[in-house]
């Protein structure tokens, strides 16, 4: 084989190396969307709308706050002394 039918099979492999990368990626990239579409949709039905999720999860990381503090409030103390 001469040198250009080297030089120009590498090319072919690399431009299949190449064309089978774009569609392993192309295919990841419509699986992310649809899981993006899927999370917009549960967001949606939970009432919450994705520019006020950080709100969101602020409000439930402070409910979670509030309700492990009434919880710690109703152990006795003399219960948890020794510990």
């Amino acid at each position: 084989m001469s040198e250009y039918e080297e030089r120009l099979n590498k090319i072919k492999q690399d431009l299949d190396k190449a064309n089978n990368l774009r569609i392993r990626a192309e295919a990841r990239l419509e699986h992310l969307n649809r899981q993006k579409d899927d999370i917009l949709l549960e967001l949606k039905g939970l009432g919450v709308e994705p520019e006020n999720l950080d709100h969101e999860i602020g409000k439930l990381k402070d409910e979670i706050e509030e309700l492990i503090g009434k919880a710690e409030g109703l152990i006795p103390k003399e219960l948890t002394k020794n510990n």
